[in-house]
């Protein structure tokens, strides 16, 4: 079982606890001894030291992609958080979307509950520690990553623990966050948080805390992976494939969707995959309009199956990958062939226009888009980008820009998955293809290849 990347040995070595008691030296025995002895058992057995397992790195080596450098990864995405709040002026981040603190200390905790229960928040001092807030006894969870420098007890002030006196809770929060500035501030008040209710910034406030857009700055961050960083998320991206593969296997005339869709979600977390985001599966007549969630329609024969994995990996990484098969061993029709056609032509025509230099509204104007009888069913965007989970940038039609539409240019480094939804407006059924692709240098680079369904392609 492989640990390649993990630093399983050096626990410990980042690491600083509030205690809960009275500190002190720890006596053979003593209370402070058997948490420090419970820590490291639980952090020598986290799923990120333990790794993926057989099955998934027998199937990556057989992909011919090597492990990541973890540490070096983890450095990386520090550096880049760093680097966009010097150059926005902030004296650090609060950080509570799970997606971007696992980004900044590369550690999870329930990641769909915190994600609407926020029990968990990381700060980032530009010039000072990474201190992590965490879930009451789960100091154990980021002892691996070795970025970590602090852990302390979170104090979560929504209603569920405050109830009506939740405003002395923000008080005893906010006097924590103001600490931890003065102390690594150097003067500076201004911080970036992601996301935080209207009580905590009126608090942060009041003792003089200004806040700022930290959506902005781990957005940015974000958005330029390293080598390592790739080869994560192409590790992602096999698992992912591997599990549509057993996903294809099994559809069958009389399968549910329910049932077909839990194959992928099977295969992921079967590959230490995390969590899916959507329910985006279709059969027959639900595939059109697009944006039907799976159900429990029994899928027939001759029926076109659509899905879009939304898929969070091996790695916390987004394997972002539509495709649309033909249920059965029968011939399609000629409606289901010509719709199949225009989507694939449009993912090709417009992943041939990825390149570095090339602004959003540039590509955005050359893109080839839905014929006009499927123009009003198109699919909201053209290309967005993809790291840990759906990223900016988000490029629309050229007719659906607006003055507000944020333009900027391709650089190599950033991951776009290129979309295209093919329906009739009132047809039948319609086509959803997405692919996830890396700017190179160069050019691009496609990352996803699972393949198409050739009988839907032949002419």
């Amino acid at each position: 079982m492989s640990t390649a990347g993990h630093t399983s040995g050096n626990f410990g070595r980042h690491r600083k606890i509030m205690s809960f008691e009275p500190g002190g030296t720890p006596q053979p025995g003593s209370i402070d001894e058997l948490r420090a002895a419970s820590r490291d058992k639980a952090a020598s057995l986290n799923q990120h030291v333990l790794g993926y397992g057989e099955t998934t790195e027998r199937e990556w080596t057989a992909a011919g992609i090597p492990a990541p450098d973890l540490p070096a990864m983890r450095k990386y995405r520090l550096e880049r958080i760093r680097a966009e709040l010097r150059r926005r002026g902030y004296a650090g981040a609060l950080l509570y979307d799970p997606v971007n603190i696992r980004y900044a200390t590369d550690s999870t905790n329930m990641q769909l509950w915190v994600a609407h229960n926020p029990t968990r928040h990381c700060f980032v001092a530009t010039e000072g520690p990474v201190v992590l807030f965490d879930y009451f006894s789960c100091e154990h969870l980021s002892d691996h990553s070795g970025i970590v420098d602090e852990v302390r007890p979170a104090i979560s002030w929504m209603y569920l623990y405050g109830g009506e006196l939740t405003d002395m809770k923000v008080r005893r929060w906010a006097a924590g966050i103001a600490d931890l500035l003065r102390e690594h501030g150097g003067g500076n008040n201004r911080i970036a948080v992601d996301h935080l209710d209207h009580e905590g910034v009126e608090e942060l406030a009041r003792l003089g805390i200004a806040v700022g857009n930290g959506e902005a700055v781990m957005e940015n961050a974000r958005l330029i992976k390293s080598p390592d960083e790739i080869l994560a998320m192409r590790r992602a991206i096999v698992a992912c494939e591997a599990a549509m593969g057993e996903m294809q296997t099994a559809l069958k005339p009389g399968i549910s969707e329910n049932e077909l869709w839990a194959e992928l979600h099977r295969g992921n977390v079967a590959r230490g995959g995390e969590w899916i985001e959507t329910r985006l599966l279709s059969s027959g007549p639900r595939t059109n309009p697009w944006f039907q969630e799976c159900s429990s329609r029994i899928i027939e024969a001759g029926d076109l199956v659509a899905f879009d994995t939304d898929l969070i990996g091996p790695y916390g990484f987004c394997a972002d990958l539509s495709r649309t098969w033909l249920c059965g061993a029968g011939r399609p029709s000629n409606e289901q062939r010509d719709l199949y056609r225009i989507a694939a032509d449009q993912i090709v025509g417009n992943t041939e226009l990825m390149r570095p230099g090339i602004s959003f509204r540039e590509l955005v104007e050359r893109s080839a888009v839905p014929p006009p009888d499927c123009f009003p069913t198109r699919y909201g965007v053209l290309y967005h980008g993809v790291g840990l989970a759906d990223e900016y940038p988000t490029l629309p039609h050229i007719s659906d820009w607006t003055e507000d539409t944020p333009d900027g240019v391709v650089e190599p480094g950033m991951v776009l998955c290129v979309e295209s939804y093919i329906g009739r407006l009132g047809g039948h059924e319609g086509v959803k293809l997405e692919e996830q692709i890396l700017i190179t240098e160069t050019g691009h680079q496609k990352l996803s290849v699972y393949p198409l369904d050739e009988r839907l392609l032949a002419g």
